[in-house]
């Protein structure tokens, strides 16, 4: 019997109250629902961006407290929604997290950059020089060089065009089903939560309301709050 990648029982943490999930390796995990409801919250304690106020996580079996926090955030990496990137160029990006670990090595930015779609005569160009869009994929590859297990993803194209959300999420599509990720997600976008995720997670009030499968859930929801939230979009 498959044993969960995350288990988090009884959280608490500011709005959140008492969550209890099970997440497995190879889930595709969408967290949605209304402004304030807790999702980029609960997203942040996957990798202890945030620690829970009461209650346990665990990770692999193992309480996620046991773990060294840098090599934490290397198996599990987070993209922001909005791009968080040194003012440098986009090699000296790629390269940060492995040299922590004394793991770089040169051959892997030519591929980093194909992950993302990126053409080769980007390496030398300084961030300042990107788009959002090629920003944002700069952040993707960026936490890809760490060659994590699991990827949080807190928006990552809520500030992009129609144009640039295809492209993130042709890339995203590509790097799950080539390289076995688990992914957690937040979204606004339902139809994104459709196109991406097999799993949903609804949440209102700081509680999980819903819990299911997509895109079943949100075609057919079973409780008036899911309702009303697809609904209202």
């Amino acid at each position: 019997m498959q044993k969960p990648l995350f288990e988090l029982k009884g959280v608490y943490k500011r709005i959140l109250k008492n969550i209890n999930l099970e997440i497995y390796k190879g889930d595709r995990v969408m967290l949605f629902g209304p402004s304030g409801s807790g999702k980029s919250t609960l997203l942040h304690l996957f990798n202890r961006l945030h620690d829970p106020e009461k209650g346990n996580i665990y990770y692999n079996g193992d309480s996620i407290d046991n773990y060294d926090i840098p090599k934490l955030r290397k198996n599990i990496g987070l993209v922001l929604q909005q791009p968080h990137l040194f003012p440098e160029t986009v090699e000296d990006n790629l390269k940060y997290g492995p040299s922590l670990f004394e793991e770089w090595e040169q051959e892997w930015v030519n591929q980093l950059l194909d992950y993302v779609n990126l053409p080769k005569s980007y390496l030398k160009k300084s961030v300042d020089e990107l788009s959002g869009g090629e920003k944002q994929r700069v952040s993707l590859a960026r936490t890809l060089a760490n060659k994590p297990e699991v990827l949080l993803l807190d928006e990552p194209t809520s500030a992009l065009d129609d144009q640039n959300i295809e492209r993130i999420e042709e890339v995203l599509m590509r790097l799950i089903t080539t390289k076995d990720l688990t992914v957690i997600m937040v979204t606004h976008n339902i139809e994104q939560a459709k196109r991406l995720g097999t799993k949903g997670i609804f949440l209102q009030n700081g509680g999980v309301r819903e819990e299911g499968l997509l895109p079943q859930m949100l075609d057919r929801p079973k409780t008036e709050e899911l309702k009303k939230f697809t609904t209202n979009i």
